[in-house]
């Protein structure tokens, strides 16, 4: 049985398919708390060791990142590479396939910048 689709209404009010399945699948490829933010900081900030991410992204614990880390490497988002130094240091970025969720990244945070103003309109018209 083929993926489920439903037609929906894009904003210049052409009709496109989308299957629930993929949209699923990059749902649960992505969701949490944390796998957006670091996607995020590393796109911002390029090849970042471990440390610096753990700063970046506030409030995550060295223990959760390090499975993001390693879920993302999985699904070749993030890649990791040990660096030769004197101490043991690490760095993560995007991978090109991992760049590729920049447009993402910039539409959810402008639907979030409307989404906020929206809200405070709103509030000032009670």
């Amino acid at each position: 049985m083929g993926a489920k689709k439903t037609k929906i209404r894009t904003n210049n009010n052409c009709s496109e398919l989308l299957s629930l399945t993929l949209v699923k699948e990059m749902m649960q490829l992505l969701s949490g708390k944390w796998k957006m933010q670091i996607v995020t900081f590393l796109l911002e900030n390029g090849k970042t060791h471990f440390m610096d991410l753990q700063r970046g992204v506030e409030g995550i614990s060295a223990t959760v990142l390090s499975k993001e880390l390693q879920e993302l490497q999985q699904s070749e988002i993030v890649a990791r590479r040990v660096l030769n130094t004197k101490l043991i240091s690490v760095e993560y970025e995007l991978t090109k396939h991992g760049k590729t969720l920049e447009s993402l990244v910039l539409s959810i945070a402008s639907w979030g910048a409307a989404h906020r103003k929206h809200q405070h309109d709103n509030s000032q018209q009670v």
